[in-house]
């Protein structure tokens, strides 16, 4: 039953997340494919990433992540920033066009949370939170270990 209950949540922000995406992007000129979106959300959530820690992350090759980098940087949504303590090395950051397109996923996250904060007691939501802390700090290991000394968004 929690499994279902979960999935059911987990489920309807993805298909909220997506439907927003094709409303809000579907013409636009520099919209992303399905691939390019993950990329940016990785990068994103891995906060400035090198391009080696972004291949390592996805496990692909430093080629292929170069050609999906160089993508969303022509498309405007991530800016290649080089590294001051070793000038080989770019870290990833996302734009302001990211910021536009990641409000759309945020804003239902925000509207359920304005929900929860309605109809559960106030002890309710603090218990809610410590669940969701400890599960993603100590129940995600397969996560918390590939980004292990990194703060995630």
């Amino acid at each position: 039953m929690l499994e279902k209950s979960f999935n059911q949540v987990y489920e309807k922000f993805k298909l909220n997340f997506y439907k927003n995406i094709f409303k809000n992007f579907e013409d636009r000129e520099a919209s992303l494919t399905s691939s390019e979106t993950i990329s940016v959300e990785v990068i994103y959530a891995l906060n400035r990433p090198t391009v080696s820690e972004y291949a390592n992350f996805l496990n692909i090759s430093h080629p292929n992540a170069a050609y999906k980098i160089s993508s969303l940087v022509r498309k405007g949504y991530i800016q290649k920033i080089r590294s001051k303590n070793d000038r080989r090395e770019f870290h990833l950051e996302v734009t302001d066009k990211f910021h536009a397109y990641n409000d759309l996923k945020n804003s239902y996250i925000v509207t359920v949370m304005e929900r929860i904060h309605e109809h559960f007691s106030k002890e309710d939501v603090e218990k809610l939170e410590k669940i969701l802390q400890a599960i993603s700090s100590e129940l995600m290991p397969e996560i918390s270990s590939a980004v292990a000394g990194r703060e995630l968004r």
